[in-house]
């Protein structure tokens, strides 16, 4: 009978194997063969997939409604808010979105950098595109609002192109689209922002395709591949339940606190003539510009801000060792907290105005920023030299026990030995005595 009267296409789209877009999708999600013993820490990437889903309909829902001119910017965002149905809800989303997917990444990567994952070469230089794109994609729409603190943090950045050498004034009036930051500039962002997300969405599509042709990494740091489980539907019931809450914390975040990650400064119109008070980037900025102005020569500061990035690039490079992962490392754990310790530090430190004590904090932080990075692979050294160190005392003391109790053993065998065979002889003669009694 079937599942209806005419049920063929109900039974092609049930069994995944012969239809074929959930044929497409089975070899990724459905039975995608994963470790058996992944923690929570590996949801980010799916999380961040809900994020980009989000960021793209939300902001595809606002670009109808957005005029991208300097006159009209600040004020089309106010129609969006107030006269547009929903409006305020997706601009708060879209808003809040951004910060929570920054949130995902910045864990997702200390997570790659505690579990040793960017030894996966191709799959972690992706994703550092990826984060890279993201950046570009988070500064250029922080400007399109055109408040106060999006005209000048757009003209604070873009004038850190000029620092380049010889080709820095043609570099920067290039992305002006003229000699100072105005209607072209707002235009040239605007574009940029609108097609960046998608060129985001198939970077994401190429680095789930070298995830899944090396396989996830696990918390152990060892080989699980005699020990795996399908995805489904361990880990797709998983996932979605984090991302049912992430979806509640935003929405939470949205109803009852939407201006909670935004810059008071940027809810006035902007203005060339009057320069904020103290000039700051979003929160997920905070560290690089941090390094930035911890520096004082200009080029400088741009080649640390450049290097601040540049770094996770190069992880890739680091040689492998005896134990991936520093689950069981103590050094590199003290190393990896004091880092994200410091990281947080970096982004307190760039809310803070360039003053005493603030600048000689950011300076050490910066410092000790780009310490991790070098000394990080020597702790893994430090731990296995100590470990097998640790192991040959350990070995050879135990060789030496064993031996003792050997030659304690041969002691007592040779002790007891010579009473048999005085005994044996005793009984001999016993034997021989009562043979000859008998005998006469």
């Amino acid at each position: 009978m079937g599942y209806l009267s005419n049920s063929g296409s109900v039974k092609s789209f049930v069994n995944w194997k012969n239809n074929f877009f959930t044929g497409l999708l089975g070899p990724s999600v459905y039975n995608l063969p994963v470790p058996v013993n992944l923690s929570s820490m590996w949801n980010f990437g799916s999380l961040m997939i809900m994020c980009l889903v989000s960021q793209i309909v939300t902001g595809l829902l606002m670009a109808v409604h957005y005029t991208p001119e300097v006159n009209l910017a600040f004020s089309s965002v106010v129609h969006i808010m107030r006269d547009v149905n929903g409006g305020w809800f997706v601009r708060n989303l879209h808003a809040n979105g951004a910060s929570a997917f920054f949130m995902l990444i910045y864990l997702h990567i200390g997570r790659g950098v505690y579990y040793h994952s960017f030894h996966m070469k191709k799959t972690w230089l992706v994703g550092c595109i990826i984060f890279t794109m993201l950046m570009v994609t988070a500064f250029t729409g922080y400007v399109l609002p055109w408040g106060q603190m999006s005209f000048w943090g757009a003209t604070v950045i873009t004038n850190l192109f000029g620092a380049v050498p010889y080709v820095g004034s043609t570099l920067m009036e290039w992305v002006w689209g003229g000699h100072c930051v105005g209607d072209a500039t707002l235009k040239r962002f605007f574009v940029l922002h609108f097609v960046s997300p998608f060129i985001i969405a198939a970077l994401v599509a190429l680095h789930l395709f070298f995830l899944h042709e090396t396989g996830s990494s696990n918390p152990l740091g060892v080989d699980s591949s005699g020990d795996l489980v399908p995805f489904h539907n361990y880990y797709l019931l998983k996932d979605l339940v984090g991302m049912v809450l992430m979806g509640l914390a935003l929405a939470v975040v949205c109803l009852n606190s939407p201006d909670l990650f935004l810059d008071p400064t940027n809810f006035i119109v902007a203005n060339p003539m009057k320069t904020p008070v103290h000039i700051q980037p979003e929160w997920y900025f905070l560290f690089a510009y941090s390094i930035l102005r911890s520096i004082p020569s200009k080029l400088g500061g741009v080649l640390a801000l450049a290097a601040s990035v540049v770094v996770l690039f190069l992880m890739p490079l680091y040689p492998k060792v005896l134990f991936s992962g520093i689950s069981m490392n103590i050094f590199s754990q003290m190393l990896f907290f004091e880092f994200v310790g410091n990281f947080i530090l970096l982004t307190y430190i760039g809310m803070c105005p360039v003053e005493s004590p603030y600048i000689i904090f950011g300076k050490l932080s910066s410092m000790l920023y780009f310490l991790f990075f070098m000394y990080y692979p020597v702790s893994w050294y430090l731990y296995e030299f100590t470990i097998l160190n640790l192991w040959e005392k350990v070995s050879k003391n135990v060789e030496k026990k064993v031996e003792k109790l050997k030659k304690k053993v041969e002691i007592l065998k040779e002790k007891s030995t010579p009473n048999n065979s005085t005994k044996k002889k005793k009984s001999t003669k016993k034997k021989s005595g009562n043979s000859k009694n008998k005998s006469i």
